[in-house]
């Protein structure tokens, strides 16, 4: 299994070194903020393209 070029061993390492140094109560916390950031991201990006669509349409009046 392949993922961006990262194999299933390098994904076990990875998430071995992040559960020692966070500890195991800490991931969840950490997991739920980064999904609130993306999350708020991609409402950003679609308020951005949102305005940027209703000027396009005021120009061409």
């Amino acid at each position: 299994m392949m993922i961006g070029g990262i194999g299933a061993q390098e994904l076990v390492l990875i998430l071995l070194v992040v559960l020692l140094l966070f500890g195991a109560k800490r991931i969840p916390e950490i997991a739920q903020g980064l999904g609130k950031g993306i999350s708020e991201f991609k409402k950003a990006m679609r308020d951005t393209k949102d305005e940027i669509e209703k000027a396009g349409e005021k120009k061409s009046k």
